[in-house]
């Protein structure tokens, strides 16, 4: 990816709109952000990835920020593999977005990689670090109530956002950042 102004504005751009929304919804809702069901709407924005690659580190750096501000309390394990699944489901959704063109339907599928990601991983680290079990329990406990936040966010508001962008002209002009 060739480093130009506008995907370095619009990686920040992101990056704010990211954490802006989550940290609010930390504060107001505590556990709704953060904690073992997430309802993270912030998350709905990975849908972007489709359209551009500079969503992809507009969203990490959004997600390092956000879990900087963990009302729960401060966790640099968050920080690391937060930021990490989010990484992993934005390559993830840029790479399946660039092989589905010819399959319309298949467009179902993008929020697999975030719900997937963040359940595995997330779900991994609340088991380990934050529930000091690390079972086999544990972990698929978390990890279901983990990837049930993401998918409800990620299809009551990312694939509607994810149809609208594709008709728009925006989709257009993401496309050529």
């Amino acid at each position: 990816m060739k480093l130009t102004t506008e995907r370095i504005a619009l990686a920040g751009v992101l990056a704010a709109l990211y954490a802006v929304v989550t940290i609010l919804e930390g504060w107001l809702v505590p556990t709704l952000a953060y904690g073992a069901i997430q309802f993270r709407f912030a998350e709905a924005l990975s849908v972007l990835c489709c359209f551009t690659p500079a969503a992809i580190p507009g969203m990490v750096l959004g997600c390092v920020v956000s879990n900087f501000f963990n009302p729960l309390g401060f966790s640099a394990i968050d920080v690391v593999f937060g930021s990490l699944a989010t990484l992993i489901a934005c390559l993830m959704t840029w790479t399946m977005a660039r092989r589905m063109k010819e399959k319309s339907w298949l467009v179902w599928l993008i929020p697999l990689p975030t719900i997937l990601c963040n359940a595995v991983i997330v779900g991994a680290e609340i088991a380990i670090f934050f529930d000091r079990s690390a079972t086999l329990t544990a972990w698929f406990t978390n990890a279901l109530s983990v990837g049930a936040g993401e998918a409800a966010v990620m299809y009551a508001l990312g694939l509607p956002m994810l149809f609208f962008l594709r008709r728009s002209r925006l989709s257009q002009r993401l496309q050529m950042i």
